[in-house]
């Protein structure tokens, strides 16, 4: 009875299983780095954009209650609280009704590139008039 004892040989990868691996990080680390900036501008954007709708809000809302929006400027910015947004509004008929559509645009910068939001409200004519 001849029995032959086997050793453990080593294992290892071969040099085409090295090179495929190689091959396979090269092209998936840059669509990962890619993705992890978008999703990086997008949070920033967001950010930003919920601080302009928010800002956007309270001007509107100052204007309206205080009647201001009929002799305040076209355009202004936040002090310097809010420094990167500024805010531009335009009053306009509505195209029903005796009322005026009132708009206020917040701009603001993020990542290089400028973005904006609107916020639209409706008065009455009369007040308009008086």
């Amino acid at each position: 009875m001849n029995r032959r004892v086997r050793t453990a040989q080593p294992r290892a990868f071969t040099f085409a299983e090295l090179l495929a691996a190689m091959v396979f990080v090269a092209i998936v680390i840059p669509v990962i780095v890619q993705g992890l900036t978008i999703a990086n501008r997008a949070g920033v954007v967001a950010e930003r954009q919920r601080v302009a709708v928010q800002l956007a809000d309270r001007l509107l809302s100052e204007l309206v209650v205080t009647d201001a929006w009929r002799t305040s400027e076209p355009s202004g910015d936040f002090g310097e609280a809010w420094p990167d947004f500024r805010w531009t509004l335009s009053d306009q008929p509505w195209s029903e009704d005796a009322m005026r559509e009132l708009s206020v645009e917040v701009f603001f910068q993020a990542q290089g590139r400028e973005y904006s939001v609107r916020l639209t409200t409706l008065v009455e004519e009369e007040e308009a008039e008086q």
